[in-house]
């Protein structure tokens, strides 16, 4: 039967560290050619509003994963329903808000492992939202920081996160009054805003920075005149199989752009619910039943 995991249940089951081994493990196999990614694609609704959905297949697990979600009046809904090939059962529904963001905050761990300097131990968040929050345990999780600077435009939101973070994490975390004064030091960048307009400038940054940027999944700003600068563009999977250069230098600047891929969801998707029937959590569904 299929089984319906829950937003608590995924909090109870799903662990940043299992998250990002996960996206880095079906990254290595999409670069094999064993996952199979289909883009995001979208319906634009009434106001604005829109409906989402992309999938992947892992051939050599026998997994098929959809993300579906909507957004409606400023709300979001996800969900990731997880199929097998094999037999083409709908093993799973699970809800999908809580797992994306952890899957976001893993991949950009995985490019941060992969991109930042090795002895980095500062960083910067711009945002303070639920996305903020994994990115920095993401990236804590690869580079045991020692010193975070965090912008946001609510300074009694700012103050808040850095507080909590702080506690959770058991780093110093400090509030800055700008997206500048928070770059100014860090070895890490991840901005995770909303914000239409630039929120930082090439001069903000130190060289040898590592900038994680998410957020914004409609179509790329193009290198305007400079069309050749996309041969230095990489997939992650990629750089993780070993056939896409990292970084070459100390101080080069680095940027990962997440755009979010369902095979993230799948690796994630697939983790989650093996925990959930080894733990037996969730509730089956009695859908297909022909008795």
């Amino acid at each position: 039967m299929t089984l319906h995991i829950n937003e608590a249940e995924v909090r109870q089951l799903l662990t940043m560290p299992m998250a990002i081994a996960a996206v880095e493990e079906v990254s290595r196999k999409q670069a094999e050619g064993i996952v199979v990614v289909h883009p995001r694609r979208r319906f634009e609704l009434a106001g604005g509003d829109f409906f989402h959905y992309m999938a992947a297949m892992d051939g050599g697990a026998g997994l098929v994963a959809m993300k579906q979600y909507t957004y409606v009046k400023g709300k979001l809904c996800f969900l990731v329903p997880l199929y097998s090939t094999e037999t083409g059962e709908l093993l799973a529904l699970i809800e999908a808000d809580y797992m994306g963001q952890l899957r976001t905050g893993a991949a950009s761990g995985v490019a941060t492992k992969y991109l930042a300097q090795k002895l980095a131990r500062s960083a910067a968040i711009i945002g303070t939202g639920g996305q903020a929050r994994t990115q920095l345990e993401a990236i804590h999780s690869v580079r045991m920081l020692d010193s975070v600077y965090v912008y946001g435009r609510n300074p009694e939101r700012r103050k808040r996160f850095c507080e909590e973070m702080s506690e959770s994490l058991g780093i110093n975390i400090y509030p800055m009054d700008s997206s500048t004064a928070a770059v100014q030091n860090a070895e890490i960048v991840c901005t995770a805003t909303t914000s239409s307009q630039p929120i930082l400038r090439g001069a903000d940054v130190i060289p040898g920075v590592h900038i994680n940027a998410i957020g914004a999944n409609h179509a790329h700003i193009p290198f305007l005149k400079q069309k050749e600068r996309w041969s230095q563009v990489f997939e992650l999977a990629q750089l993780v199989a070993d056939k896409a250069p990292g970084r070459t230098k100390e101080m080069q600047v680095t940027l990962f752009k997440s755009n979010g891929i369902a095979s993230w969801d799948l690796a994630v998707g697939s983790k989650v619910y093996a925990l959930a029937r080894e733990k037996g959590l969730g509730r089956e569904l009695p859908l297909f039943r022909r008795d």
